[in-house]
């Protein structure tokens, strides 16, 4: 067995890409030779090692990885124990109960004695158990939107963006069964314990610098109160007495989603000299 902490991200996909980038983010520098399926990080005792976004959450458990990047909707599935240390802001992921525009199937009684297709046949049980349904799960791997046209089934679950993929199908939302995003995972008796809890707080500072950005701006010193209720800040701004009498200088932390409707309002008030700066990496 390897003296290194290993972490397992998916070998493909979207989520492969954004979990590389968000593990280089964090200081966790690595280069992936073809087809290889581990990397060392860079002046740390860390292995990445690239897996089926799937079996992540098993060999977590297992211990053949201490630490995991995965789907949180992927977690529940697989019934394991492993302890979540981390939401990622990645990916946004509604696990939903689909059936097609003109099914007579309006509520999740009428699921009764049905067949329903799906790639997460734990959740579906457990959804089908809350509301007393008894079914036929059909369990497959890949796409089931097409399931219900070829006769196989009468209902999907599946994972649901932008609802695109339905409307294509003819497909709507029933029942929504979650709602998931990526996710750090690890073991609970991992003997990196220490080196783990390293990790997750680079990874979180990442993780809150994406939803942030630093905001400054001048504002007359009789406006300085009400601006700050605009922006209070992470604990609280940080304002400095600019050398032109009765002016001030503010810089303060605000929500990324929000920066374009703070402006605005600092704008109304008599704020001057508005800018936003990106945080790339940030301690909270």
């Amino acid at each position: 067995m390897s003296q290194n902490l290993r972490i397992g991200v998916p070998s493909k996909g979207r989520l492969a890409e954004m979990a590389s980038q968000l593990l280089n983010e964090a200081g966790l520098k690595f280069r992936r030779q073809e087809r290889s399926l581990f990397a060392r990080v860079r002046d740390m005792p860390i292995e990445v090692t690239f897996l089926r976004t799937d079996d992540i959450p098993t060999l977590c458990a297992e211990g053949a990885i201490d630490m995991g990047i995965t789907g949180g909707d992927l977690v529940e599935e697989s019934g394991v124990d492993v302890v979540t240390r981390l939401s990622l802001g990645m990916g946004n992921w509604r696990l939903a109960m689909c059936v097609p525009d003109a099914s007579t199937i309006t509520k999740p009684s009428d699921l009764a004695n049905r067949r329903i297709a799906t790639s997460f046949p734990h959740v579906t049980q457990k959804y089908l158990e809350r509301h007393d349904v008894n079914a036929h799960i059909v369990q497959l791997t890949g796409s089931v939107e097409v399931m219900i046209s070829l006769g196989v089934a009468d209902a999907i679950v599946d994972l649901v963006e932008t609802g695109s993929t339905l409307a294509a199908n003819r497909l709507s939302v029933l029942d929504e069964l979650g709602r998931y995003e990526a996710v750090v995972i690890q073991n609970g008796t991992t003997k990196h314990g220490e080196l783990a809890d390293r990790i997750v707080r680079r990874l979180e500072g990442v993780v809150i610098a994406r939803s942030y950005s630093l905001l400054e701006y001048n504002v007359p010193e009789a406006k300085l109160a009400a601006a700050e209720k605009i922006t209070p800040g992470f604990e609280s701004p940080t304002v400095n007495r600019l050398e032109e009498p009765g002016w001030f200088a503010v810089r303060a932390m605000v929500k990324r989603n929000e920066v374009i409707d703070i402006m605005e309002q600092l704008d109304a008030l008599g704020a001057t000299a508005i800018l936003e700066t990106v945080i790339t990496n940030c301690r909270l």
